[in-house]
């Protein structure tokens, strides 16, 4: 049997074009697009999914996590809190109202209470829809980006593939918040995969007795060996309502492999049905309501940028510093991001937020929730106004842009 075919060449049409290309419609790629259009660009964000929020949204992981550093201190502004905001404009859920945080409280009550919250996820995917859309953002729905085309050492062209086939867009820059750095593999620019992998997570809401609650049904880093971390293990009062199941420590998957990923979801879909079973047996009112409508992968591929960043570097100043996160594992770290994690040297044009910045294992770990997606997807989307050659970028008038914006960059000394 023949192991190959060659598949026939063909020309494929430019459909459109865009001052900034998005792809990946997760937190960061919302808050990329929103700073990307605000700063007067045509914006398009592409999305294989019908829905935006990615992990947050459609994945359920919908708790909010701290935009300070655990000892009264905001760390996060500008979209980071916006969105915060937007999503529990209708109320916060299990009692996670950050109260001391949006209504004046004192410092005493911010420290004993991170500002942290959980949202309801359909209401924020469709908030955040009508923001984007609102800014004139095009938003293409069920789209993969499936290839790129260079003019030397820039991104000229995105092809993607959907129900219409493949099309081309023309494209000045790209913003990569595919979550598994996708197009930065595409364009050839240097990737790393984290080395101990993923494990298997399946959330989703029930009800029982007439009340509808989120059931946390595995964690997709918990590493063998290692206790869950964060929300149940460090006994914070923030999360003192929320509990999180472990599932098989044993099945680790990569999240780049599409047998891998299918065989990892069918796992968690079956030891999800099966706890489903066991409550309904013993509750007939235990019923679930809605499950994650995509894999919960945390850490897979990333971008190998200008410069990778260490856990290690915490309360550091970074000359290059685009915005601040704290550590929602435990309180007292604090780091500046630097705009040397975002952007690599072999495409000029191409950037990474998100989960694809440059950063070690460790740092990972830290900065792929969606408070630092969100302070990374906004960096990567004003740069992005600014200029389509990254690796020379004005920085002191990027940080003037996030200043503006009401992103704070450095730490008070």
């Amino acid at each position: 049997m023949n192991n190959f075919i060659i598949e026939p060449e063909r020309k494929i049409s430019v459909s459109s074009s865009c001052d900034v290309l998005v792809a990946g419609g997760g937190i960061a790629g919302i808050a990329a697009a929103l700073a990307a259009a605000r700063g007067g660009k045509k914006v398009t964000l592409v999305e294989r999914e019908y829905g935006l929020g990615g992990m947050a949204t459609l994945g359920l992981i919908t708790i909010y996590l701290p935009l300070c550093d655990g000892e009264g201190n905001q760390l996060i502004y500008g979209i980071g809190e916006e969105l915060l905001k937007l999503s529990i404009e209708h109320g916060a859920e299990a009692g996670l109202y950050p109260e001391a945080w949006l209504n004046g409280g004192s410092k005493e009550a911010r420290q004993k209470n991170r500002y942290v919250t959980q949202y309801n996820p359909h209401l924020f995917a469709l908030r955040v829809e009508a923001l984007l859309t609102k800014l004139g953002v095009t938003i293409l729905y069920g789209s993969v980006v499936c290839a790129v085309q260079k003019s030397g050492n820039a991104i000229s062209h995105v092809i993607v593939e959907n129900k219409s086939g493949r099309t081309a867009i023309e494209v000045q820059s790209v913003i990569d918040c595919t979550g598994d750095a996708d197009v930065c593999h595409l364009a050839g620019a240097k990737t790393a995969l984290h080395a101990k992998g993923n494990g298997l997570a399946s959330w989703y809401y029930y009800i029982q007795s007439g009340e509808v609650k989120l059931k946390m049904f595995g964690l997709a880093d918990v590493i063998p060996g290692r206790e869950p971390d964060g929300m149940n293990a460090a006994g914070a009062e923030e999360y003192k309502n929320v509990k999180v199941e472990s599932l098989d420590r044993s099945h680790r998957f990569s999240g780049i492999d599409g047998d891998e990923l299918s065989q990892a979801v069918i796992a968690a879909h079956e030891k999800m049905f099966d706890d489903i079973k066991k409550h309904h047996a013993g509750d007939q009112s235990y019923l679930p309501v809605t499950i994650s409508s995509i894999p919960l992968v945390r850490m897979s591929r990333r971008l190998v940028g200008a410069y990778t960043m260490d856990d290690i570097e915490e309360s550091i100043f970074m000359k290059d510093s685009i915005g601040m996160t704290g550590d929602w594992r435990k309180r007292g770290p604090a780091y500046e991001l630097p705009f040397g994690t975002l952007y690599g040297k072999e495409v000029t044009n191409l950037l990474a937020a998100g989960r694809d910045i440059s950063v070690t294992d460790n740092m990972w770990d830290i900065t792929r929730v969606i408070p630092p997606c969100a302070v990374t997807g906004e960096a990567a989307g004003t740069a992005a106004a600014m200029c389509t050659d990254f690796t020379c970028i004005n920085i002191s008038e990027l940080q003037e842009r996030l200043t503006s914006a009401g992103v704070k960059l450095h730490l008070d000394k």
